[in-house]
């Protein structure tokens, strides 16, 4: 299987209240592992890619969806059992569709994209939760990539210490950068030793699963959050109760795919505004085309991708 452009008609795209016309997407983990077929992402094929998009509507079978209004669009089965943002026109169903927020443009808002979203819920999950700057340093797994790198941002802004944990020895700079006080090599979270470990953390994002979730788990202090967000290394999690029944630590799980429309909207608007990250021309500095996406892919199933890739689809 290999990702390709193809052309095809309006009518061909799958149902929905709402025509776009496509100005920007971007590139997601999932994206890619749909493009190579790495992973079992799409539900029917063929398929248009993208989970993310955002454009202008241009046609309405809803009057509370005019004509000429910025939109965008996240998960909702964009890009896996419905067509998605990887093409000029995309057809999407008024429950998918968020109003582009003040503070964000298309461009802005696929910078933040999918990745924006799911860094953005988990933080409000974890605040939600209790967590404050006060509890100590908040780790961040994979965090180069584009949940980890927003995450870390949108953390440091808020007044918390941020522990980047990566695999990239040369991303050391780029995440001091974005607001990390330490970077932490990912070989340091191996799986081994005791149940429960030094608790040196306030709470974790963790978006690699496996043996970093557990470590996380263990070495998170009492009443802290562990924000589990996604598999990039492992969908396992081999643990014990003793970090929830000893020091009551809080395993939250992030899905941004089935998020509830008023929840997703609210969200979109905090993106806009006290969670927009004040880093995000760096961690999107780079934009391709349409054209220029098939190539893309590789670097984020073998793990070299830095940062938010932009697509621009249309002018």
């Amino acid at each position: 299987m290999s990702p390709a452009l193809e052309t095809i008609r309006l009518d061909d795209l799958t149902p929905g209240e709402i025509v776009v016309h496509v100005r920007y997407s971007s590139i997601n983990y999932k994206d890619a592992l749909a493009a190579t077929g790495k992973g079992a992402i799409l539900s029917r094929f063929p398929l248009v890619g993208g989970i993310d998009l955002a454009g202008d509507i241009v046609a309405s079978g809803d009057a509370r969806w005019p004509v000429g209004t910025g939109v965008l669009a996240c998960g909702c089965g964009l890009g896996e059992s419905r067509d998605g943002g990887y093409a000029h026109y995309a057809r999407i169903a008024t429950e998918s569709a968020v109003a582009l927020p003040a503070g964000l443009d298309c461009r802005s808002a696929m910078a933040l994209g999918t990745a924006g979203l799911t860094a953005a819920l988990a933080i409000a999950q974890m605040e939600h939760n209790g967590q404050r700057p006060e509890l100590g340093p908040i780790a961040v797994s994979g965090a180069s990539g584009g949940v980890g790198s927003l995450s870390i941002d949108m953390l440091a802004a808020r007044g918390y210490a941020v522990v980047a944990v990566s695999g990239k020895s040369d991303a050391s700079d780029y995440l001091r950068v974005l607001g990390a006080t330490e970077v932490v090599d990912r070989a340091a979270f191996a799986a081994g030793g005791k149940p429960l470990a030094t608790a040196r953390f306030g709470g974790a994002i963790d978006c690699l699963g496996g043996d970093v979730l557990a470590s996380f788990l263990k070495s998170v202090r009492p009443r802290g959050n562990v924000a589990s967000i996604g598999l990039a290394a492992s969908p396992e999690l081999h643990t014990t109760v003793l970090p929830f029944i000893l020091r009551g630590v809080n395993l939250l799980g992030i899905n941004s795919v089935d998020v509830p429309q008023a929840q997703r909207a609210a969200i979109w608007q905090r993106l806009g505004a006290d969670l927009k990250p004040r880093h995000l021309d760096v961690i999107a500095a780079h934009e391709v085309s349409l054209p220029e996406l098939p190539a893309q892919f590789a670097s984020y199933v073998e793990s070299k991708a830095v940062g938010r890739t932009v697509v621009k689809i249309a002018a």
